[in-house]
Parts: C-alpha cells; structure tokens; sequence
C-alpha cells in the first residue's frame, strides 16, 4: 500500500477554480454553533451557492468525540462538555490557545481521494509548522502529526519519545469536506488528561509554545496561509477580514 507521504505531493484545483475564501472568527466560538455553521456551509458549497472556506477558529474548553470514540478513552467527562463531532476518530480536545482549521472543500474540483486529502492535510501542517524550524512527521500508524522529543527518555522499544502536535479528523459529505485540523500554539496542556487523545495512550501533546517557541496565534496564521496555498492553491482573505485586520 502507498504510504501517505506519496500521495501529498498537492490537493490544487482544477484549473480556473476561484480562490478559496480564508476567514479568522474572533474570540471563541460555541462548538454547537461552528457545527450549524460547517453543516450548512458543506451544502451551500455543493448547491454552488458559496465558496470553498477555510475558517479559523478558537473554542472554549471541550471535548469532542469523533465517530470511532470509545467511552472508556473519556478519563473525566465532568471536566469539560462533550460534544458528538460527527467527524471522524476518536477523542480530542478544543480550547483556548489552540488554532482549530475548518476546512471546507469541493474534493470534485480537486481529487475524489480520502487518503489523498487527509496526507495534503499533514503536508499542509509540516510547512506550517517548518516555518517556525519544528520538523512535523507523519506516522503510518496514526493519523496527526507529530514531534520527536529528544530531550525525553526513549520508548521501551528504544525508538525516540515523541509528542503529538496537531490532529486531524474531517467528515465528507457528497464530497465536500468539513471539519479540519488543530494545531496546539498555546493551549493547556493539562486539559489533555481528561481524555486519551485520539485513543493513544503510549504518546504525549505538545506545543509550539511548550517546545519553547514564543509563537503567537497571529504568527501561526500567517504561516498556515503561505503553506496553504502551496499544497491546496490560492486562498483570498475577505473584505470582511481586511477590514477587521
């Protein structure tokens, strides 16, 4: 079988597509209504009635079960809500100081592949994250990226000890994407431990702030936009953004 690295070489357009639309919603956003919100703007892409979208959002404190989460990888479900995602895997956690990419896309103008979208996804992580120098890896074992923590005690195998820096679980309906990716910038990282996140118990979380990176969200934004475009084509900031900004 094809291992992911090989199928990211690029998720770009058909020829002539407009940009995608790039949004960055202030505060925090309810998870209840950033689902209305993807729900309808998935059907509103397939209609032809709205543009591609990616939308950049904080939440509050919470946790969200993917499709293929078990109850017993939910440590203390007093801590936090907890949402039904729809979306595929397992547990995760949402919260301030993480950047959560929704990430809403026709896959007809682009590659009615799932693999293929979800190693575009990872490639689009480890340019963003490059550009702060974090060398992100993908695993084939496990969906997300992650870090190599030199500076920890190695596994009982002997391979490195290493973090997971930013998850991905998306959803397609008739071929138009939604949900996306999360990035840890500067979440607490505490708020892991109500969960396993996404059902691995054997690997820890990180951020970039945690690996001793002064990034701000700002900063983070800016670097998802340029690798963006080199794996998934133009994106276009809108007039409500530049005004904003």
């Amino acid at each position: 079988m094809t291992d992911r690295s090989q199928l990211a070489t690029s998720f770009l357009p058909l020829p002539g597509s407009p940009p995608v639309e790039w949004r960055i919603e202030p505060g925090l956003t309810p998870y209840p209504q950033a689902l209305a919100f993807m729900e309808a703007q998935a059907e509103a892409i397939r209609a032809g009635t709205a543009s591609e979208l990616v939308w950049l959002v904080e939440h509050p404190a919470l946790y969200t079960a993917g499709t293929s989460a078990r109850i017993e990888d939910l440590i203390d479900p007093e801590r936090f809500p907890v949402f039904a995602a729809g979306r595929g895997g397992e547990y995760t956690y949402h919260g301030p100081g993480q950047r959560v990419a929704y990430v809403m896309l026709d896959l007809k103008r682009r590659r009615e592949d799932v693999r293929a979208f979800v190693a575009a996804l990872e490639a689009w992580i480890i340019a963003t994250l490059a550009a702060f120098n974090v060398r992100g890896e993908r695993r084939e074992d496990r969906v997300g990226v992650w870090v190599v923590r030199p500076d920890r005690p190695p596994m009982p195998d002997g391979s490195p000890a290493e973090d997971k820096i930013a998850a991905i679980g998306i959803r397609l309906r008739r071929w138009v994407s939604f949900h996306g990716i999360a990035i840890n910038v500067e979440p607490d990282l505490g708020h892991f431990g109500g969960i396993v996140p996404c059902g691995v118990q054997e690997h820890g979380v990180t951020s970039l702030v945690d690996l001793g990176l002064p990034v701000t969200m700002a900063d983070l934004d800016d670097a998802l936009l340029a690798a963006f475009k080199t794996v998934f084509g133009s994106a276009a900031i809108t007039p409500a953004e530049r005004e904003r900004a």
